[in-house]
């Protein structure tokens, strides 16, 4: 059968990766097309076009590229008509593929939405367009299935991906590839200073806006190696000009799960890699900074007590969130410091973090459940 996948982000990216090689282990003549990124690409997929190409941060910066979006929706309507397939598979990216999403389904393609935009969040009135224009949800955060359901809306909870993620890399690793991997003197890194990771973000927008408040911080904790993990879709150039007077600062490009592997505590924007960290076991301080005129129109929009998917998903402040305007130098280093010297801090999350993994565990292995549905749904033509 032939599918295709639409993915806009790096975390779309890396959980449609996965969703496409348990799809050819099910439908081994499968052709997979669609948008995402390398991994996708490396899983099988054909790519058409890039995530790194429709990264727009925040509400001004989405009004600026408004002739960019609507050229990429038409030709991705022209791409699915030429390749007929038997089902279109949404990664997220709800803005994007929801309008594709209504067009695909008055057009006769079957609708499958693989991690639920999160309409819990903000906008829950999305969830009437999700009910006319998706034939299947799949839900991968445990709360979605009971909000779906008050919506009358019947989805299915497969589990997060990032669980058997995180676990088959954990037990992949050797002790002798790990130090090869992350203190090398390529990536700028000592082994004699424990690490701290870095992660800002994947779009220019908010890396601009969050990595040197980050760097700052980094002044207070001279006895610790401080490592940026760079974002795939950037070059190696934006960062240059960034890190220009951090010359003490590792890097390290596609290595970012080797490095939550080995630190001792992450400074984290908002995201996927706030529940990646978590489940790595990573004492971690959240950092948010969006544009002024952004932030205070999702103030007014968002409907949701934090920021962070850890804080989320366990109801409670779980990891500390710096935002906006207490996302400051100073700021970082205080929760920095609990996190490395506090024995009831560190104590505290070490126990959260584990209640958390259960929680995310109760699903399975999402990916290949997940495919099993849409091979069988596909199959069968039943909901």
């Amino acid at each position: 059968m032939k599918y295709y996948l639409i993915a806009g982000e790096a975390s779309g990216d890396l959980h449609g990766s996965n969703l496409v090689r348990e799809i050819k282990k099910k439908d081994p003549g499968a052709q997979i097309r669609g948008w995402g990124g390398d991994l996708m690409e490396e899983a099988g997929a054909v790519i058409v076009k890039h995530y790194r190409d429709l990264a727009f941060m925040g509400f001004t910066e989405v009004i600026r590229n408004l002739p960019t979006i609507f050229r990429n929706i038409r030709f991705c309507k022209a791409d699915i008509t030429q390749f007929e397939p038997d089902a279109l598979i949404f990664i997220d990216y709800p803005g994007f593929n929801l309008r594709i999403a209504g067009w695909a389904r008055q057009s006769g393609y079957k609708t499958i939405y693989y991690i639920s935009p999160q309409v819990w969040a903000w906008k829950e009135s999305r969830v009437k367009t999700i009910r006319e224009c998706i034939d299947k949800m799949l839900v991968i955060l445990p709360f979605e299935k009971e909000f779906y359901h008050k919506w009358n809306y019947e989805v299915e909870y497969v589990g997060h991906p990032l669980v058997e993620v995180i676990e088959q890399y954990k037990n992949s690793m050797t002790s002798r590839s790990l130090p090869d991997i992350i203190y090398s003197a390529q990536h700028k890194t000592s082994a004699a200073r424990p690490l701290i990771a870095l992660l800002p973000g994947s779009r220019k927008q908010e890396i601009l806006k969050k990595l040197p408040v980050m760097l700052e911080a980094s002044r207070a904790f001279p006895d610790y190696q401080f490592v940026v993990a760079e974002a795939p879709g950037q070059e190696d150039s934006f960062y240059d000009e960034i890190l220009k007077n951090y010359p003490d600062t590792g890097r390290v490009r596609n290595q970012t799960y080797s490095l939550l592997l080995h630190a001792k505590a992450a400074c984290v924007t908002s995201g996927t890699a706030t529940l990646e960290t978590a489940l790595f076991g990573v004492p971690e301080v959240i950092c948010y900074k969006g544009s002024a005129v952004s932030y205070q129109i999702a103030k007014k929009l968002i409907k949701v007590k934090y920021i962070s998917l850890v804080n989320l998903i366990m109801d409670k402040p779980v990891v500390k969130e710096l935002i906006q305007h207490e996302m400051t130098a100073a700021n970082i280093s205080t929760e920095l410091k609990k996190l490395l010297a506090d024995p009831e801090t560190i104590s505290l999350i070490r126990k959260d973090y584990a209640d958390l993994k259960d929680l995310l565990s109760q699903g399975g292995n999402a990916s290949e459940k997940a495919a099993e549905i849409i091979v069988g749904y596909l199959k069968t033509g039943a909901a």
